[in-house]
């Protein structure tokens, strides 16, 4: 490879108590690359996502995120986390955006924005706001920036998330089933904001069910089921001919 990966993921394992989650999943991610998870619910796929920015550790395996190393496992199969300071460096390398977008209720589009560069980086109000009035408008939410998210469409309340996301400047954006939780008719506003970063090159692992985003999207999707990757392809070969027989029943039920 002739860049450096900007995730390196090797041979990942995870269990919760008796169940194995991942069984030795591994996966590069390349700058500007858009990564659709595919799969069928419990396939590891969402697990997959939070141990990539920690908010599940696992049990064996390597993380590295643009070549700074989040965990290792020594030849004792004992895994080694960074220190406290540096996990919260390397994993403030990435953003993620979450099925039911987990803004606070108690604070206004704006607040939201904000709320994460001045309390995490330190940053000025003055300094912050207008970054985060360029995102809203980025979304197409500048007029709501004065707005509680109990006002907003949930298609609305997840374009508040990824602009609060990218107003922590990531270099790796992760989304977990970001449209999942959506009415169908939400659904298309999200997958524009997405596709406008994907021309913009930001670098994106989505996990997702819709198959026409990772389709036209994605560099390359990968199907997961039973906590391993069955396969993985350039997206227009993945959907144009799917080598494994479990991939091609997973497609022939969803599309």
């Amino acid at each position: 490879m002739t860049e450096q990966a900007m995730i390196r993921a090797v041979d990942l394992h995870k269990h919760f108590g008796p169940v194995e989650v991942l069984k030795g999943v591994s996966l590069d991610v390349n700058k500007g690359e858009v990564i659709a998870v595919i799969g069928p619910s419990g396939s590891g796929k969402s697990t997959f996502l939070r141990c990539l920015i920690h908010l599940e550790t696992i049990h064996r395996g390597t993380i590295e995120i643009e070549g700074e190393t989040l965990v290792s496992t020594d030849a004792g199969g004992h895994c080694h986390y960074a220190p406290d300071a540096d996990i919260r460096r390397i994993c403030g390398k990435m953003g993620m955006v979450f099925q039911h977008f987990n803004l606070f209720p108690h604070l206004t589009v704006l607040q939201n924005i904000i709320e994460a560069p001045m309390t995490v980086k330190g940053m000025s109000r003055d300094e912050i706001v207008p970054t985060a009035e360029a995102l809203l408008k980025k979304v197409g939410l500048f007029d709501k920036r004065d707005v509680f998210p109990s006002r907003l469409s949930g298609g609305q309340k997840q374009r508040v998330a990824i602009a609060r996301a990218l107003a922590m400047a990531p270099d790796i954006l992760l989304f977990d089933e970001p449209t999942s939780a959506l009415d169908p008719e939400l659904t298309g506003e999200v997958l524009r904001t997405m596709r406008e970063l994907a021309e913009e090159h930001m670098t994106m692992v989505v996990v997702t069910h819709e198959m026409a985003f990772a389709r036209e999207v994605a560099s390359r999707v990968i199907f997961m089921d039973g906590g391993n990757i069955v396969e993985e392809r350039p997206a227009q070969e993945f959907f144009a001919a799917p080598e494994h027989p479990r991939t091609r029943a997973f497609l022939e039920n969803m599309l």
